[in-house]
């Protein structure tokens, strides 16, 4: 990811703008001085440039979990930083800072909380988790112009080469969403959905806990789907093969079709490379038999008024429980004498979100983002504003 290496830290003062980028805020870590976030905006998307302190110089970057796409955004947001600190710089990989012709329209690049506003209406919807390189997804839309395809993806050069493809292409059918899929599928309404891909996912072998496929994820899979709509996963690893079908057959009822070395219509890069390999290639396909109920919301992320600092320093690196859900306060953050910031994971303990919270003398509020309104979310962010302000 784009990084500068410089040679000392110049804090500047705040608000500031330099080529059309904006510097709210810093927050310095409250256990240890070597780290800081400074608040920045570009073209209406927040999130956090970190700075670093090493042993031989300070790291400058974006802050992973508020990062933005596409990338330029955060290789603006370098430069723009260190010219106006006028920092000395050592080390950059930050060489181009120009728009790619191909990502001048995003239309295509949706936040979680564009659906969370209203999801998008279709005859037809189709989901791909994970997408990669794109080559299935992309084919499944240029082949079906008329069904809406969703492609979820985390790895961000993915999103942004997909993003190229789409604008290349012209595609009016496909949004590209960069988020976890397993949070998402909550915002997708009941029995709408004809197609869940999850093509060649993560194996996670040692940290089984991060799989895609779970009892949670296909209860919800099939809450989202129409009947007759099918959640197909593909593998190539005997391993994750294994796993899924007992969690597959380990529900209370559930239709399956199991294959082996099947071809498909398009294959990805990574199946191709897999094949070369002589690998076996696994399919387990649900299908969705039964009619959903419609899902309930409702709640609010609103917080009370008020800072307690000797509160916020007991809860630093503490967890606190609820049933079906959680919050841990990862880190702490001064910004001045009426904010501070803590990082927190929260939400359920399958499906944890991971974001920041300022705390204020006046209003309070998430950063960047509220959390996804789920009922889990809005208990956990009940808890939440007791203790903080309780």
């Amino acid at each position: 990811m784009p990084h500068i290496h410089i040679k000392a830290f110049k804090p500047v003062t705040l608000p500031a703008e330099q080529a059309n980028v904006k510097f709210h805020f810093m927050a310095h870590n409250v256990l240890h001085s070597d780290e800081y976030l400074i608040s920045t905006s570009v073209d209406e998307k927040e999130f956090f440039l970190l700075v670093k302190d090493t042993a031989d110089n300070v790291l400058l970057k974006s802050e992973k979990i508020s990062r933005p796409s596409p990338t330029y955004i955060v290789k603006r947001a370098l430069n723009a930083y260190a010219t106006l600190s006028e920092s000395e710089i050592l080390a950059s990989n930050v060489d181009d800072t120009s728009k790619n012709i191909h990502l001048e329209k995003d239309e295509s690049l949706w936040s979680i909380h564009d659906f969370a506003k209203g999801f998008p209406e279709a005859k037809d919807v189709r989901i791909e988790v994970g997408f990669g390189s794109g080559r299935h997804l992309i084919h499944q839309a240029k082949e079906n112009p008329d069904i809406l395809f969703i492609g979820i993806e985390i790895h961000k050069p993915s999103v942004e080469q997909a993003l190229k493809q789409i604008n290349i292409l012209g595609l009016k059918n496909l949004i590209l969403l960069d988020y976890d899929a397993r949070l998402f599928l909550e915002l997708v309404p009941s029995n709408i959905v004809s197609r869940i891909y999850v093509h060649f996912p993560v194996p996670w072998d040692k940290k089984p806990h991060r799989r895609v496929i779970s009892t949670a994820f296909i209860n919800e899979s099939t809450r989202v789907l129409a009947p007759k709509g099918r959640l197909e996963l593909r593998t190539d690893s005997e391993n994750y093969f294994a796993y899924s079908w007992e969690t597959f057959i380990g529900l209370n009822k559930a239709r399956l079709e199991v294959n082996k070395n099947q071809e498909i219509a398009i294959s990805s890069k990574y199946e191709d490379r897999w094949k070369k390999m002589e690998k076996n290639i696994y399919d387990i396909t649900l299908i969705n038999e039964e009619i959903s109920e419609e899902i309930k919301s409702g709640g609010s992320f609103a917080f009370a008024k008020g800072l307690n600092r000797e509160r916020l320093l007991e809860l630093n690196g503490t967890t606190q429980k609820i049933e079906g859900g959680f919050i841990h306060f990862e880190r702490l953050y001064d910004i001045d004498d009426t904010k501070m910031m803590a990082r927190l994971s929260m939400g359920s303990f399958e499906r944890p979100e991971h974001l920041y919270v300022i705390v204020s003398d006046e209003q309070s509020h998430y950063f960047p983002t509220e959390p996804v309104p789920s009922q889990v979310n809005f208990a956990v962010h009940k808890h939440l504003d007791e203790i903080l302000h309780g």
